[in-house]
């Protein structure tokens, strides 16, 4: 994976089960692509240009609970890159450990509120998302 997200797993995060809610794992991985996105320099080419990134499909796999205190590590990066959409791949991790907590494909366009429909995903945007591509491991 390209990037790295620590958090920590706070008591507002819990069900009534005592561990992390599922909804709250959209959170995770929203905040681990919004990381990713400053970390390396090119949100305000995103800001800038007119368009969003709208997330149109998210798949997760829930494999392990996280409870209170846990140190979670979100890895994001660019999996895919189509002509208008792309795939992010994110895993949570318990921090310090082999123990995948969730996976996740993050799908999304590339919005034109001013045409409000989907553009092509090309140029200075595209150039952008391939240096995010996750390298294998």
């Amino acid at each position: 994976m390209a990037h790295h997200t620590r958090i920590k797993v706070r008591g507002y995060h819990l069900d009534l089960f005592g561990h992390v809610n599922n909804a709250r794992y959209l959170e995770f991985l929203e905040e681990a692509r919004w990381n990713q996105f400053e970390d390396e320099g090119n949100l305000a080419l995103f800001l800038e240009s007119g368009l969003a990134l709208v997330v149109v499909n998210i798949n997760i796999d829930y494999r392990h609970p996280a409870t209170m205190g846990d140190q979670l590590l979100v890895e994001t990066g660019v999996q895919s890159i189509g002509k208008r959409s792309a795939v992010i791949h994110q895993r949570v991790l318990l921090e310090g450990s082999d123990t995948v907590v969730a996976e996740a494909d993050v799908t999304f366009v590339v919005f034109d509120a001013k045409q409000n429909k989907a553009v092509a995903l090309e140029g200075p945007l595209q150039e952008q998302l391939q240096k995010m591509m996750a390298q294998p491991a």
